[in-house]
């Protein structure tokens, strides 16, 4: 891979690039101006946040002190979903946001990332007949929910009951024995988390946000923030008019009045081929708990996911959390519960676990409300909490509209995210078109002009996406490569294999090799 090459291809929205050279501008513009808006956190909702400022025309900075979804934006189950658990709960008004919301996504803003998954419950002797009825009940409400929210039906099928063949068919996995069929329904998922949320921060820079990743923001007022650059330990005050934590977990760090009950959720991954051809995913309800199902999720890879605990976490909240080996046996066991050959601890190839912000309650962290929550402090600090991946969107117009009451209204509800628009064109790995869109083939001609970049890593990733991600995606070490850019690093031994890579491209194509994270 020569240093000689010339970039190729652009990225599909101008302006939308993200690198260290922009960073380096970026940084050194905020240190001298007043921005309408400083956000705090570049997850899901701190991008979105960003994006719907940028879009109504206001200037924005937005900072992050590690990576973009660095945090619990990229440890989700990769489900855009639309709320049945809420809709049993009672909960409609969060139920009726999430299905809008999966519906602007798979439909208008993000069809290139956010597609509908079918998901199989098997109705097994553990499954009355009563209760097979109640939950196919429940799927028809979410699918009039679907039509209310105004997503197609060629988006969206509906739910339906299939036979004990067809169940084993979708999911050749299952015990035969007492199986009498199985519930299919619909629901979104995302490809990839993390590069959602690429996908978002980007977007904003196209409007016009600085987006500066590897900035930790040490206190926050009102009027600013004082901030560090964590590349070279400087710190400086950032001025705003107004200021929006978006920190996630971390919000309580930054805000004190602002009071967490986080609650860790745990996903197992599965080597590929244990569960056979899996092609739709697992509900499986787990024994005692209403309307709570673990979730086996199948993946382009041909791994498979299978989660989600729900559990609160006590003490000091951690950069990057780890799955406990309770969390791990527990997942084991459900999902043993109705396969016909028992996978064991060999099986599963890696674990990840994800905190989830939520605003503290009385009760168990699994039966706290996820609707989201805008708080203003007596600082004029805007905080915002609670919600889901789905409704990131909805979250940060809420966030925008409390911070700027006189701003023109949110655009993002319409407004593609890069890659959305145009087709990935002829000849483009079917692999690389879902993850990229419309810059599919700009990521393909990278590989096509240099055979170095040709080369092929763990779960298929291409060496040409290495080199897209330090160029356009803001990629500044390993672990931005191969944690979030491409996920990778989700099994160690493939982060292992692939982290020379890593480092030759970073050398080649950024300059900031360093320590992988």
């Amino acid at each position: 891979m020569g240093r000689d090459d010339r970039p190729t291809g652009r990225p599909a929205l101008p302006g939308s690039s993200l690198n260290a050279a922009r960073r380096a501008r970026e940084l050194a513009e905020v240190r001298e101006c007043v921005v309408d808006l400083l956000v705090v956190g570049l997850g899901a909702t701190g991008a979105g946040v960003a994006l719907d400022a940028a879009a109504r025309g206001l200037s924005v900075a937005a900072v992050d002190a590690h990576d973009l979804a660095f945090g619990t934006s990229r440890w989700s189950s990769k489900l855009i979903h639309g709320g049945l658990r809420y809709l049993a709960r009672g909960q409609v008004g969060v139920a009726w946001e999430s299905a809008a919301e999966r519906g602007v996504l798979l439909t208008r803003t993000a069809p290139h990332l956010v597609r509908a998954r079918p998901y199989l419950l098997p109705l097994t002797p553990e499954v009355s007949r009563g209760e097979a009825a109640a939950l196919m009940a429940g799927y028809r409400l979410g699918d009039a929910l679907r039509a209310c929210a105004g997503t197609p039906r060629a988006a969206l099928p509906g739910p339906s009951r299939v036979t004990a063949a067809r169940a084993r068919g979708l999911a050749p996995a299952l015990r035969a024995r007492g199986l009498r069929g199985g519930l299919v329904s619909f629901d979104g998922a995302v490809v990839d988390d993390a590069r959602l949320v690429v996908a978002i921060a980007r977007t904003a820079a196209a409007h016009g946000a600085r987006v500066l990743t590897r900035c930790r923001a040490l206190a926050l007022a009102g009027d600013g923030a004082e901030l560090r650059d964590e590349l070279t330990g400087e710190t400086f005050a950032v001025r705003a008019r107004r200021v929006v934590n978006a920190a996630g977990v971390w919000a309580g760090t930054l805000s004190p009045s602002v009071e967490l009950r986080p609650s860790l959720g745990s996903h197992l991954v599965l080597r590929p081929g244990v569960l056979g051809d899996l092609r739709a995913g697992l509900h499986v309800p787990i024994p005692g708990e209403a309307a709570r199902f673990a979730l086996a999720l199948p993946q382009p890879d041909g791994r498979v996911y299978v989660g989600l605990t729900d559990e609160p976490l006590d003490g000091p909240v951690p950069d990057v959390p780890v799955a406990p080996e309770a969390d791990v046996a527990a997942l084991l066991g459900v999902l043993n519960s109705v396969l016909e050959t028992p996978i064991v601890h060999a099986d599963v190839a890696g674990a990840y676990a994800g905190l989830r912000p939520l605003l503290a309650g009385e009760g168990r962290s699994a039966d706290l409300s996820r609707r989201h929550t805008v708080l203003k402090g007596s600082d004029g600090v805007v905080t915002i909490v609670g919600g889901k991946l789905t409704t990131y969107r909805a979250m940060a117009a809420d966030a925008v509209d409390a911070a700027f009451p006189s701003a023109p209204p949110s655009r993002t509800a319409r407004l593609p995210l890069v890659g959305a628009r145009g087709g990935a064109g002829a000849g483009v790995p079917a692999r690389l078109a879902a993850r990229y869109g419309a810059e599919a083939a700009a990521v393909h001609e990278i590989a096509l002009r240099d055979p170095a970049a040709a080369g092929t890593l763990p779960t298929g990733v291409t060496v040409a996406e290495l080199v897209w991600a330090v160029r356009h995606e803001g990629a500044l070490d390993a672990g931005d490569l191969l944690d979030r850019r491409t996920r990778v690093g989700l099994v160690p031994e493939d982060r292992a294999a692939a982290l020379p890579a890593a480092e030759r491209v970073l050398r080649e194509h950024a300059g900031l090799g360093g320590p992988p994270r």
